[in-house]
């Protein structure tokens, strides 16, 4: 299961910022739906199968953002 570290800041306005490092990034509204999601404990497939029921979007193009973002998280040091 991935999730946000736990001292990593985030904002209801999408604005993340970890303190290790001093860095701070913003996400829009689908990827503050996606990290809200991991620190609920959601798995990939039920973030998955929420954003293809709320968005227009194929299932392959869902899952190539999804890991895109993810592999974002983890190269900035945002998730376990």
């Amino acid at each position: 299961m991935i999730q946000i570290r736990k001292n990593v800041a985030v904002s209801d306005t999408g604005f993340l910022f970890n303190p290790m490092t001093g860095d701070s990034f913003s996400v829009n509204p689908i990827g503050q739906e996606i990290i809200r999601a991991y620190q609920k404990g959601k798995s990939e497939e039920e973030i998955l199968e929420e954003i293809l029921e709320a968005y227009r979007v194929d299932r392959s193009t869902a899952e190539k953002d999804l890991l895109d973002f993810k592999n974002m998280l983890a190269n900035y040091k945002l998730i376990d």
